[in-house]
């Protein structure tokens, strides 16, 4: 698992500033509890370990 800083990538972070917001209102309307905090560790736990450990453990570069 990487450690340190992040290098971005600015094709992803235009893609999800722009289509993110009509992605989710469209699954919101499917499923009420998408995007809803703490989600995640019930549908995955360990997937939800394993992103917390690495978001606490590496820094974003901008």
């Amino acid at each position: 698992m990487k450690f340190g800083v992040r290098k971005p990538n600015i094709k992803k972070l235009v893609a999800s500033k722009t289509s993110g917001k009509s992605k989710l209102k469209a699954k919101k309307s499917i499923t009420p509890t998408y995007g809803k905090k703490g989600t995640g560790a019930i549908k995955s736990p360990t997937r939800s370990t394993r992103n917390r450990i690495y978001n606490k453990g590496t820094k974003n570069f901008f």
